[in-house]
């Protein structure tokens, strides 16, 4: 296992399952850019771990169960599906809080996340953000 599988996994730990997302931006290089299909580029640890806390506040019993994990040179693949439920408002990338819906979720998610020098760089997230809202309730 290399250093990207090690930060990727570590990274993963920390926000996931153990809900601690200041180590968890301590993966992430200080100007690190994650992309996602909720908030676009997110730039930089700060804004980061903002992005991670509060979407890990709003599901208390988030967990991610691993499909496949991957490793190419510098870049660590996740698969898998994220679960949890809904138990407190959560933040949207319009600037909008969403109250608690108490539904539960299981998404299918793909990330990719390239590390250097021991720190995640770049992290590209995938999931359908139409069945993460259909299944919380709040789209068709």
């Amino acid at each position: 296992m290399g250093q990207a599988r090690d930060v990727m996994d570590r990274m993963t730990t920390l926000t996931v399952e153990a809900r601690d997302v200041d180590a968890a931006a301590e993966c992430y290089a200080d100007n690190a850019v994650v992309v996602t299909p909720d908030a676009g580029e997110v730039r930089g640890r700060e804004q980061i771990a903002d992005y991670w806390r509060h979407f890990i506040d709003a599901f208390s019993d988030s967990h991610f169960d691993s499909l496949g994990k991957h490793e190419t040179g510098n870049a660590a693949i996740d698969e898998g599906y994220f679960t949890g439920t809904n138990t407190a408002p959560m933040k949207m990338p319009t600037g909008d809080t969403l109250p608690a819906t108490g539904k539960h979720v299981r998404v299918r998610s793909c990330d990719i996340a390239t590390v250097e020098n021991g720190k995640i760089i770049e992290h590209h997230l995938y999931f359908d953000q139409a069945d993460f809202l259909g299944q919380l309730g709040l789209a068709p």
